[in-house]
């Protein structure tokens, strides 16, 4: 399944974050990441000491890609409310979620410390980066005073996060859709915010 010209480690890695997304970590299984990696057992073991070792591999590359995706839409130019609506607005697969928001929903990675701190670094990242939008966005006269930062950054999450959710048990976009339509609604500053 992946280029020839990935080492060994890296398709077992990619593999590992394929199977975490649809499987969870139970249902992940060594042979399953053997499998769709093209890699033997001996070359699993060579070059991570077991699955929780190549899942903890896994789980900081999908959390470092979502930083690094979110940093692209909120580390951009623009105002405040046009970086938050980038965050917002970016392309995503809505129908197959979060691959870090879906890592939440798996006992055995929360049940693990090790598994557990990319994810929980992840999210408290965002949370920062996002109340930071929000604070420069208080200060410049962007947003609207009235809004607490650190409230807005734990809503946009929550509406992201659930939107996925909805979406998911719908098997539509549409209410992820609706959710970051009325977040964006609310968070628009007025006119008599600006002036």
């Amino acid at each position: 399944m992946y280029s020839g010209l990935m080492s060994t480690s890296e398709r077992l890695i990619e593999a590992t974050r394929e199977l975490l997304w649809e499987r969870g970590y139970v249902g992940t299984s060594p042979k399953a990441i053997q499998q769709l990696a093209g890699a033997g057992q001996g070359s699993m073991y060579h070059h991570f000491a077991g699955k929780p070792d190549l899942a903890l591999a896994a789980v900081r590359r999908t959390a470092d890609e979502l930083r690094a995706a979110a940093a692209a839409s909120l580390d951009g130019p623009g105002t405040a409310y046009e970086r938050l609506a980038g965050y917002l607005l970016r392309e995503r697969d809505v129908l197959r979620g979060c691959p870090v928001g879906r890592l939440t929903m798996d006992p055995d990675v929360i049940a693990d410390d090790r598994l557990r701190a990319p994810v929980d670094e992840t999210i408290d990242w965002l949370r920062g980066r996002l109340a930071s939008i929000v604070e420069e966005g208080r200060e410049r006269g962007e947003l609207s005073t009235a809004l607490v930062p650190a409230d807005v950054a734990a809503t946009i999450v929550a509406t992201v996060q659930g939107g996925y959710v909805l979406a998911r048990a719908s098997g539509s976009p549409a209410a992820f859709d609706a959710g970051v339509r009325g977040l964006l609604a609310l968070l628009k500053p007025s006119d008599a915010d600006r002036g």
